[in-house]
């Protein structure tokens, strides 16, 4: 059964490749904000966008869309295939760990702009990935907590983002979140991924578990989990040849799951000019870069000017206090992390402006 060698990727970024049936490798790339590339640290500089709470300020359906093209732009630079972003769970609360990377609190408001961001990443053969399926919107024991919600309340709320932007743009892969949903995990979750998923919703795309987030063998495969990552598998391999060959997995199955995998890398390879294993390389401009600014521009919000403090006085002085002015956090960690083409801090931009500015 070689082509259990397919449900599994092979190191952190890549599909398992056949060379005898001539099946290539694709890649994936972090993130929602920024196409990072393979490196989580010293990686190719690229554009780095708003995060998604941000962009969820603008309400800019075209530009949302425009963001999403120039994702894609950046994937075919950094020979990435599959963009694993947007995110678009649900942010319950302001102490959500990776709340910075959803776009809001409404569930339809973040299924128009996920559409729009899907429709841009897409429309030059990049995948783009909804994740995390679903009810991920903590950080605090993230493989373990169970999220329990009653089906209205999944459907009203923490799916319909989801849906919307399967309705809107046809993304083609999810990502399963790691926490259980109703006493499951959500890649061993029939209901979710099988139930609503595949025959409610009639997505037909390739479902990825987050990284180091597969609990099982026979249940992941079951529920419709196809692609385990990263490699080298922990549960599938062998496991799964005597999961198949005792029929606790049905051969058919085991095909549908291949079937997932490998219709991904055929439209992958033949809708994208990125070949295998591609270099990854810049992809900096003037258009970009007043692009990303425009960005910028619209996602800031002025929620209240108390004796009208906005806009500064040019003839008053103003103190910027603090070493932490001096530090362009211009991104959040983890999958959200990237190295920018370039940054200004607080004190760097006033400093442009300022006419006399001294320390």
């Amino acid at each position: 059964m070689q082509e259990i060698i397919l449900n599994v990727g092979v190191g952190w970024w890549h599909t398992a490749a056949i060379e005898r049936l001539s099946i290539p490798p694709i890649r994936l790339s972090d993130g929602p904000n920024g196409v990072r590339g393979t490196h989580f640290f010293d990686s190719t500089p690229s554009s780095c966008l708003p995060c998604g709470t941000a962009l969820g300020s603008t309400w800019n359906t075209d530009l949302i869309h425009r963001l999403g093209r120039l994702l894609s732009d950046e994937a075919h630079a950094k020979g990435a295939h599959v963009l694993l972003g947007p995110t678009v769970n649900i942010q319950r609360g302001p102490l959500g760990g990776r709340g910075f990377e959803s776009f809001s609190e409404d569930p339809i408001l973040s299924g128009i702009l996920a559409g729009h961001y899907v429709h841009g990443v897409q429309k030059n053969g990049v995948s783009a990935t909804m994740k995390h399926f679903a009810c991920n919107d903590m950080e605090s024991a993230r493989m373990a907590v169970d999220v329990q919600v009653t089906e209205r309340a999944l459907r009203e709320v923490y799916l319909l983002p989801f849906m919307i932007a399967v309705e809107m743009a046809s993304p083609r892969v999810f990502m399963t979140a790691y926490n259980k949903v109703n006493g499951t995990h959500a890649p061993d979750n029939h209901h979710l991924l099988q139930d609503i998923l595949r025959d409610e919703w009639k997505w037909d795309g390739l479902v990825v578990s987050d990284w180091f987030g597969t609990y099982s063998t026979t249940e992941a495969i079951n529920a419709g989990q196809d692609l385990e990552m990263p490699g080298p598998t922990r549960w599938r391999g062998e496991t799964l040849v005597h999961a198949v060959t005792s029929n606790k997995v049905k051969r058919s199955t085991l095909d549908e799951r291949v079937r997932n995998i490998l219709k991904l890398v055929k439209h992958s390879i033949e809708n994208t000019s990125i070949p295998p294993n591609a270099p990854e390389t810049q992809l900096q401009s003037e258009e970009n870069t007043r692009l990303l600014r425009e960005a910028a521009a619209e996602s800031v919000v002025l929620l209240k000017n108390d004796k009208g403090v906005l806009p500064l006085d040019p003839a008053k002085t103003v103190a910027v206090i603090g070493p932490n002015a001096d530090i362009s956090t211009y991104c959040g960690g983890g999958s959200a992390s990237l190295r920018a083409y370039h940054t200004v801090s607080p004190l760097e931009g006033i400093r442009d402006i300022a006419k006399d500015a001294s320390c």
